[in-house]
């Protein structure tokens, strides 16, 4: 009976994916941790109802909602805008979200082109990354994950160095340090990202920048950030279009993020200056 399904599973998965204008849905739910006490003033640790009130404020950044619509070679992936938190400016707690927007990412595998339609300080960015084969390494170990039995892949990648869940709010004794590390050469940070893909949706692609996998990513770990499939809808009846974005400036990843870097550092001297009571105003982007 067993050889019977896995059959017929197999005949229909074949059908399915050999239709030309096949198309699929996945949502995704990511979520992020991040160390609460990075935000104590002083070296001070924070009291749980402070970290409460500091959670419930960032929520709208550390868990989202994403959509991945696919077809065989290429995805369009982008935050679910009818849950996307509105940002508030009621309070003064820490914010991240107010300077960029989760842009759209597009991927295609066949021709290697991979864009992102970002913005940052109210600036359109058009990003182009490049597209060399990822060098995971295939494990037996296998898990289901809703209907699909998945299989585990792991893969060891730079970090991003944007990565919000590094920040932390500056301290007097980080000066010492931070001018101690200048002098010294920077090493890049790495983590280990583990992957769950499923053959039985065999399109090469994923969430965010991730494919290269013989079958459809339905989980990610890379860091403290999970980011898990909940629902997948093959051939939807509202078919999505799956198309290149063309507006913003054009740039190139490393150059986006030396822009970014660049302005965050002064972000970060002028909330200093602040402090110590030197000048209020804001570096122009």
């Amino acid at each position: 009976m067993k050889t019977l399904f896995t059959f017929i599973l197999t005949l229909v998965s074949i059908i399915t994916f050999g239709q030309q204008d096949f198309q699929g849905k996945a949502i995704y739910m990511s979520k992020t941790s991040i160390d609460l006490n990075n935000f104590a003033r002083g070296g001070q640790q924070l009291t749980e109802a402070r970290k409460k009130q500091i959670q419930d404020r960032m929520k709208s950044q550390l868990e989202k909602t994403f959509i991945l619509s696919f077809d065989k070679s290429s995805s369009l992936y982008k935050e679910d805008a009818k849950l996307a938190a509105p940002t508030t400016r009621g309070d003064r707690g820490p914010r991240f979200g107010g300077f960029s927007s989760g842009g759209t990412k597009y991927k295609n595998t066949k021709d290697k082109v991979a864009l992102e339609a970002t913005e940052f300080f109210g600036k359109k960015f058009l990003v182009s990354d490049e597209m060399e084969q990822p060098q995971w390494e295939l494990a037996a170990e296998t898990k289901q994950i809703g209907n699909y039995l998945c299989y585990k892949a792991t893969l060891i990648k730079d970090a991003n160095p944007l990565d919000f869940s590094n920040f932390r709010r500056p301290r007097k004794e980080d000066d010492k340090k931070e001018q101690e590390d200048t002098e010294k050469k920077k090493e890049v940070k790495q983590v280990l990202v583990t992957a769950w893909y499923t053959p039985q949706i065999p399109v090469s692609n994923g969430p965010g920048e991730y494919w290269g996998l013989p079958g459809l990513i339905l989980e990610i770990n890379e860091g403290t950030t999970t980011v898990l499939c909940t629902e997948i809808v093959l051939n939807p009846s509202e078919k999505a279009a799956i198309e290149a974005p063309s507006k913003g400036k054009k740039i190139t990843r490393e150059k986006y993020t030396k822009t970014v870097t660049k302005k965050m550092e002064e972000l970060r001297q002028n909330f200093q200056n602040r402090g110590r009571g030197g000048n209020r105003g804001g570096g122009r982007f």
